[in-house]
């Protein structure tokens, strides 16, 4: 099964501070939907961009992107 990472971009002085307090959002609503999903994270970019992320099956993909509004998404590779 195809794993999708889906990607939430956050721009300026705060990004990194900004991704970490997201993925606290996304553990949330892992807990909350009791999802079995386990990979979240973080990665900095550069000083003025980081991303939070998801990784999830495929089929759960369309319920999450229309719950959570990630702004892209691309194939996991691990």
């Amino acid at each position: 099964m195809r794993k999708l990472k889906l990607i939430w971009d956050f721009r300026g002085p705060v990004a990194e501070q900004t991704a970490k307090h997201h993925v606290i959002h996304l553990k949330d609503y892992i807990k909350h939907h009791q999802l079995d999903i386990e990979i979240t994270g973080i990665e900095t970019i550069s000083d003025m961009h980081s991303y939070a992320f998801m990784v999830v099956d495929e089929p759960q993909m369309p319920k999450i992107r229309d719950d959570l509004k990630p702004h892209r998404g691309q194939l996991y590779q691990p």
